[in-house]
This record gives C-alpha cells, structure tokens and sequence, in this order.
C-alpha cells in the first residue's frame, strides 16, 4: 500500500508540474500533505514536515546567500573578464558555445559542489546564449549533463555515501569508475556538438530565441553597480570561500553568509547601496528557497511515512530469483529510477545495503554495487528532489517543467552509455 501511495504522489507531482497546473513549490508542498492524510497520517504530518525542513535547513540558508553572494560579484562585474574571453574564443558560433559550456561545466564542477557550478557556468555562459539568440534550455541541459558526471567525484556525495554505507574506501569505489566517467564525459561533449548544431540551424532557418525571462538573476547588471577597481579583491574573496567551501572549515551556508557581508562593505560601503542589492536579487533567492522548503516537507513526508523505504524495497522484490546472476546489471539500470525518486540518502544508505546483503548470497562483492548503484547519478540531478535543480532553472530563467522534458533524453542516455561502459570494462 505504501509503494502504491508512494509511486501516486510522484506521478501526482509529475503530472501536474509538466503540465503546467501547480508551480513546482506548490505542488512539493499540497501533494504529499494531501495523500499523507488520505492515508491515515495526519496527526503526525507536523512532525515529518518539522524533520524534513530542518534536514534541509542549512540547504536552503546555503542557496539563499549563495545567490545574493555570486549576484553580487555579478553586479560587480567579476566576471565580465571570464565572459569576455570565452565570448573571443567561441566567436558567434552555437557548437563552439555548447562545446564551451560543457567544458566549464567540467572544470567548475570540479570543486564537487553543485549550486556554486550552476551559478558560476549560468554568469559566465548565459549572457552568450542571449547574444546569439540560443534556447537557454541547451544551456540548462548540458549543464546538468556535465554535473551528473562530476557528481561521481568522491567529495560530490554519492560515492561517499557508497563508502560510508558499505565501508570500503575509493580505491574500491571511485577509481575503477574514473573510465567510466570518462566515456560519459565523451557522450556529454557528443551531445553539446548535436545541440549547437542544432540551434545553428535552428537560428538559421526561424531566427534568434528571445522569450528570455526578465526576472532571471543572471541578467545585465546596472553600470553604477560596476566597481572595476575591486576586482582583485572580489576574485580573492571568492578563492577564499571556494577553498572553504572544499576544505570543508565550516558549514557552507554560514561561509556564504559571511561572504555575502563582507563583500557588501568592501564594494557598497553605503547603507543605500547594500539595501539596493539585497532588494534587486531578494525575489529571486526567496522563490528558489521556497522550493527548497517544499522539497524538504516532500522528502520529510516520504520518510516519516516509510514510503521511501517500502517503495525501495518493492522494486528490488519483484527481480525474479532466477535473475540474481545479473544482480551487478540490475542494480545499474534500477540506479536510475530509483535516484531520481529516492533521494540520495534513502538510496545509499536505505537500499544499497539490502542489494549488497543479497549479492553476498549470490556470491558478487559489495565495490561490484557499490559502483553498479552510481550509475543513476548520470540522471540523478534532474530529479524534483534534487534542491539545486531549482536554483538552476530559476539561474537560466526557464521552467522546471520544460528543462525536464528537454533533458530527460539526454540523461538517460548518459546513464545508458556509462552502463555500456562499465560492462565493457568490467567495472561492475
């Protein structure tokens, strides 16, 4: 019964943000509510709404100051010299732009976060896309296709789960699956040339994408805001909380908040000004904080309930015995369902155990899954579930609803090439 609910509330969920029916905040927030007490559990929804905020609490603290800050440093105009010398080196072409993102997105993502890539890739990339009429979709699209590759590094969260949950170390996990990485990076790079292709022509034949929304955050910042002389010391602040935020010193939400302070006294030393910042890009860091809460009282719903778990547990019960041989292929290919409707901890630390206790039974060791199961994360980023994933699209200015039906595609086929390679490679 609980599989049953929990499979109706995210197919409620999807329905109605894909066609457009509920913002996708309202829809976090009304659905679960609504089948939690059709299924009995009203009196206690409180308590699970309480425990899901507050587990993504310093999230939503996080993305709030991230946003102010980086908007900030936008306004400053850090990153005109990095938009600059891409917009040379990219010239007006659409291939040589999505090549270009893809490339970035690699290299940001690198430091394993994936709020402060989608809003450093967004500043650099998004005013190109807007100068050459491009879907910011595309952009969307590959970024998030990149991000699902890098997420696999050892300090991005799942293969630390994988290592925390079966106690092995990243020789075991991670360095095996750096090949694998690899050829999905190659289908990443392979898509981007098939996407810039595509706007080229697109462009060509029906004119330039304008419907941009005014309202994104990464938009053209007022000249009186500019404060070139500072560039220096916004670039070493910024080092500074990167190297932070890697190192892990203190909290990444609290790092954000402390930046954000600081860079507004050093650049905007009058009240007036520091005011007009926080007034210009507060709308934006509350709507992608909002649904951040949302998605903690949604996940906060689908645990208190123990509909995360039973829906789990159902889907590795209905493999026939008979295909346990295959255990190591099964788990690839459910990784990806189940990332994308699991978050990561009900997966890695929920699931991954019972699939590991079963393969001990058939005779296949724990790394083979542990690296089978971080196959999903190809397709893991474009989850409703995922908080980052609305700062995102609220960055580039599009829609929830339409950057899913754009990326689906292209993810799963990044999950279906990573498989292919690892069973070539006999990584799992």
């Amino acid at each position: 019964m609980l599989t049953f609910l929990g499979f109706l509330m995210i197919f409620i969920f999807m329905i109605l943000i894909m066609n457009k029916k509920l913002t996708p905040l309202t829809a976090l927030v009304l659905v679960p509510v609504l089948i939690a007490i059709v299924a009995g559990f009203g009196p206690d929804l409180g308590k699970m709404m309480k425990e899901g905020v507050k587990e993504i609490a310093l999230t939503g603290v996080m993305l709030i100051f991230a946003i102010l800050y980086f908007s900030l440093m936008i306004d400053t105009g850090l990153f005109e010299p990095l938009v600059n010398a891409i917009l040379k080196a990219v010239g007006d072409n659409p291939v040589k732009t999505t090549i270009g993102t893809a490339i970035l997105t690699t290299l940001v993502s690198l430091d394993g976060d994936g709020s402060s890539t989608y809003i450093i890739v967004v500043a650099a990339m998004l005013p190109l896309y807007k100068r050459q009429g491009m879907n910011p979709l595309v952009l969307t699209c590959i970024i998030m296709l990149a991000g699902g590759i890098m997420n696999i590094l050892p300090w991005g969260g799942p293969t630390a789960r994988v290592m925390s949950s079966l106690k092995l170390g990243h020789t075991e996990i991670f360095v095996p699956m750096i090949p694998v990485m690899l050829i999905g990076l190659a289908w990443v790079f392979l898509v981007a040339y098939i996407l810039g292709v595509k706007e080229r022509k697109r462009i060509n034949k029906h004119g330039k994408y304008t419907r941009y929304n005014p309202q994104d955050i990464i938009g053209e910042a007022d000249p009186a805001l500019r404060r070139p002389k500072l560039i220096i010391i916004n670039l070493l602040l910024t080092i500074v909380l990167l190297s932070v935020m890697i190192l892990d010193i203190i909290p990444l939400g609290i790092a954000f908040m402390i930046a954000f302070c600081i860079a507004s006294v050093i650049n905007y030393p009058k009240l007036k000004d520091q005011q007009k910042i926080i007034s210009k890009h507060a709308g934006n860091a509350l709507s992608v904080a909002g649904m951040i809460f949302g998605a903690g009282i949604f996940t906060g719903i689908l645990n208190g309930t123990g509909i995360m778990q039973a829906m789990g547990n159902s889907i590795i019960n209905i493999i026939p015995q008979s295909w346990g041989g295959y255990l190591n292929i099964i788990t690839a290919v459910f990784s990806v369902p189940l990332t994308f409707f699991l978050t990561n901890d009900a997966y890695y630390f929920g699931i991954l155990p019972v699939i590991t206790a079963t393969g001990h039974q058939l005779g296949i060791s724990p790394d083979v899954l542990g690296r089978a199961s971080l196959v999903g994360q190809a397709s893991h980023l474009l989850s409703p579930l995922v908080p980052s994933t609305y700062l995102l699209v609220s960055l580039a200015g599009v829609e929830f609803s339409d950057h899913l039906k754009f990326t689906l595609k292209w993810a799963i086929g990044s999950s279906i090439v990573m498989l292919l390679g690892a069973l070539i490679l006999h990584i799992i």
